[in-house]
């Protein structure tokens, strides 16, 4: 059968037109469904077979990480988040994207176009052109899309080993920042720590007031030394308290411990987690890390920053986003000292669901004005941004627009969670989507930042995760 098939395509009655347009479509169509199928029926056999085992190969390794998704999602999404397998996959990519062009012009030269009949000639040329270099660009797009994240998980993540969840959680500190050039030290203006189950995926979410005083900090943690009574919010030059301790160089806000350590100059901070920037974190953000843990009763175990600056760019890349406006917040303006009013108001996001592109969100999460509870209510938006960007970032958006989402993330995001753990997270996000974030507020009326109880504030943090755990299986008599 193989010899029927085989002598018309690889030996054909050249003189009959009508014959040479139906051998030229079969070559064509029979190329693009298994390439280097038609250099073994009627070209290159050698070539062929390579296009053929090259094929195969890339059809049984697309299959086999089908297979491990299904059934072994943890270790398949750790295997492909690693940089070296990402290199791999990009250059088999453009490699296989420089074969189908060879084999797919030299299936139009198998054709010999000359000899098919006028009619056909054009539409045959068109349609073997198109399905060779539609593919290829496909597979070269699909080798830069993987150049992109290899670079954005390698200048994002650390080479670290994963790390196991603490009484069955992942907590991760989330701190917002407005860093500017005006702006002294670095000050986060949102704070919350995300608690997740590591099982389910259940999350809490705790925010905390960025004026929030007087936080403990862990026995083992080495700023308790020198806060051995919670941070301080006296402001003075280092001078010794009697029984002990130190007085502040900053305003003693939960959010002035990174300017605290890292820009007062105090000799009372030398050498404090030396470590630090190797593991990618620093000193301010490791202090922070165990104030909130004091504050919680939860230990921190990552830390992720995201520049409120550079919110506009990735919304933009991600064709904008949709919140839930409750009131109107005003772009732009500042407040006339001499008045007391709002003034320079460029223009107002008014309430309902509205879709923001870059420039009008940044201003949603960033404005001071336009809300009764001042900075509680920005804090929330800050939040509600953050969560309505993750809901945009569905798996067909980000891949349409994925370049420019990892362009913007390298400039969004700092992180010290090891790229070992990648798996295990992307992995948890997906299982999160089935519940609903169980949020704690840390404000007034139920915790005063200016005097706060951390009892209480722990026992709020315990019926939230409490709430954001599965619930106990039934024993079996």
């Amino acid at each position: 059968m193989r010899l029927d098939l085989e002598r018309p395509l690889r030996h054909p009655d050249a003189e009959s037109e009508p014959f040479m347009g139906k051998r030229a479509r079969w070559l064509v169509v029979i190329g693009f469904v298994l390439p280097g199928s038609a250099q073994v029926l009627a070209g290159s056999r050698r070539l062929g077979r390579f296009g053929l085992i090259a094929t195969f190969l890339l059809l049984a390794g697309g299959l086999a990480a089908l297979l491990g998704l299904l059934l072994a999602r943890v270790p398949t999404l750790s295997f492909f988040t690693d940089g070296i397998v990402l290199l791999v996959v990009q250059i088999l990519l453009f490699a296989y994207a420089v074969l189908w062009l060879v084999l797919g012009f030299d299936t139009l030269r198998l054709t010999r176009l000359v000899r098919v009949q006028r009619g056909w000639r054009v539409p045959i040329a068109v349609i073997s052109v198109l399905l060779t270099v539609l593919p290829s660009l496909g597979a070269a797009w699909a080798g830069t899309a993987v150049n992109a994240g290899r670079n954005l998980l390698g200048d994002l993540f650390q080479g670290a080993p994963a790390v196991e969840p603490v009484d069955g959680r992942y907590n991760i500190l989330l701190l917002g920042t407005d860093a500017g050039a005006d702006r002294e030290g670095m000050r986060p203006d949102s704070i919350s720590l995300v608690s997740v189950d590591a099982e389910t995926g259940q999350s809490v979410i705790v925010g905390l007031p960025r004026e929030l005083q007087g936080a403990p900090f862990p026995e083992e943690s080495p700023m308790a030394a020198v806060f051995p009574q919670g941070y301080c919010d006296e402001v003075n030059n280092y001078e010794v308290i009697e029984g002990g301790g130190y007085y502040c160089y900053t305003t003693g806000n939960l959010n002035s411990l990174v300017t605290e350590v890292e820009d007062s100059g105090s000799p009372s901070y030398a050498g404090m987690y030396s470590d630090a920037v190797s593991r990618g974190s620093t000193p301010g953000i490791e202090a922070t890390k165990d104030a909130v843990e004091g504050a919680t009763g939860l230990q921190v175990q990552f830390y992720v920053l995201v520049n409120m600056d550079a919110f506009s760019s990735l919304i933009d890349a991600l064709g904008g986003v949709t919140v839930d406006v409750k009131e109107p917040i005003p772009v732009g303006g500042q407040i006339d000292e001499a008045t007391g009013e709002l003034t320079g108001v460029e223009w107002w996001i008014e309430p309902g669901r509205q879709g923001l592109d870059g420039y009008a969100a940044q201003w949603y999460a960033r404005s001071r004005y336009g809300s009764v509870n001042g900075d509680y209510d920005r804090m929330a938006r800050q939040r509600e941004l953050q969560a309505a960007i993750l809901a945009q970032m569905s798996p067909a958006n980000v891949l349409a627009k994925f370049q420019d989402v990892a362009a913007a993330g390298t400039q969004l995001v700092e992180t010290d969670i090891p790229q070992s753990m990648l798996g295990r997270f992307v992995d948890l996000a997906a299982k999160a989507r089935a519940y609903d974030p169980v949020n704690v507020e840390l404000v007034p009326p139920a915790v005063d930042p200016a005097a706060p109880d951390y009892a209480v504030i722990q026992q709020l943090v315990a019926d939230g995760v409490a709430a954001a755990s599965p619930a106990p299986k039934e024993e079996t008599q």
